[in-house]
């Protein structure tokens, strides 16, 4: 595994690319401006390839953030992870989608230090940051929200589970509002600030050095996917979010920016959250049925963001439910 600088760095911050033995681009001689990068999740508007990723920024010293690429269906886009590196271990904030995409990013940790991960925030209980949670090393602790924790083990328990599919690892400890870890000197806040893109979204807060991983509550520049979401309790955990003031506040899904970008675009994403709502409710007031509704609702500038075709209608059905007091 290979480490080396990435194209089109975002200012301020120190990017490592881990790849596997791909060529590297022309590299730039500089980073260009913040406000020259264009604003999308989209790997190719952005000028990446393959061979970028993945990639682990620090973020400050032994924080890093982890990005790999994914596919939902013909779109390619990140899924993001936070490593929190300290004297007396790591601590990993969401794994990958799969035990080959966790071990590659567990490789990578290991090319930074030799500390061993010991815990493993379970930030959202969905499977493109779960399903590789078995290529952990064996003594990590798992830490997940109750109504992760129950999720996960239906999971494990459906009949129609695939023979072939990873297993599910269930948490070894709960966290229902706050956790407090005294890690090698630092300390880390596991958090719940309310129902958002699952029933049981956690987020790790490192107040001392004013760093904020949200997981897939703030997704950058991808439309509000709301297939388990609760749409105006998210709304609410996303202002509790903002009023940590932290000062680099890390995405579940789409690009690490700097932290003047990343504070903008999580307002970005909790306005447009507040706009998908405001489409659904327009359309509801006015007696539109909901199958009607996914096929009329305009979301303006969203249309341009990744995944709006999948997640568009979702989220108008989503809001619909809520409405009509659907939701549990």
């Amino acid at each position: 595994m290979s480490v080396r600088a990435a194209p089109a760095l975002p200012a301020l911050l120190v990017v490592l690319l881990a790849s596997s033995g791909c060529a590297a681009p022309d590299l730039p001689e500089g980073p260009p401006a913040a406000d020259l990068i264009p604003r999308t999740a989209d790997p190719a508007t952005r000028g990446y390839t393959e061979a970028n990723f993945p990639r682990m920024q620090e973020l400050a010293p032994g924080v890093y953030s982890y990005e790999a690429l994914r596919s939902a269906g013909a779109e390619r886009f990140t899924t993001v992870s936070l490593v929190v590196v300290t004297d007396e271990g790591v601590l990993v904030g969401d794994g990958q989608g799969s035990p080959e995409e966790t071990a590659r990013m567990v490789a990578a940790i290991r090319e930074i230090t030799d500390q061993p991960i010991t815990h493993v925030v379970i930030a959202s209980d969905h499977g493109d940051h779960t399903a590789g949670n078995s290529a952990f090393p064996e003594g990590a602790v798992f830490l997940a929200h109750p109504t992760s924790a129950a999720i996960l083990e239906a999971s494990a328990q459906r009949p129609d589970f695939r023979e072939d599919a990873p297993p599910v690892v269930l948490p070894d400890e709960l966290v229902e509002e706050e956790r407090v870890l005294e890690l090698g000197g630092r300390e880390i806040r596991i958090l719940f600030l309310g129902r958002a893109h699952t029933g049981g979204d956690l987020a790790v807060h490192l107040p001392a050095e004013g760093i904020l991983f949200l997981s897939e509550a703030y997704l950058n520049r991808v439309f509000p996917a709301m297939r388990s979401a609760y749409p105006t309790e998210w709304v609410e955990m996303l202002r509790r979010a903002e009023a940590l003031d932290a000062e680099i506040v890390v995405p579940g899904h789409g690009f690490v920016e700097t932290p003047a970008v990343l504070r903008e675009e999580l307002v970005r994403y909790r306005e447009a959250m507040e706009q998908v709502i405001a489409e659904a409710r327009r359309l509801h007031a006015a007696g539109v049925p909901v199958d009607e509704a996914v096929e009329q609702a305009d979301f303006g500038e969203l249309e341009g963001w990744s995944l709006r075709e999948s997640q568009g209608p979702i989220a108008i059905r989503r809001v619909y439910l809520e409405l009509e007091g659907g939701l549990p």
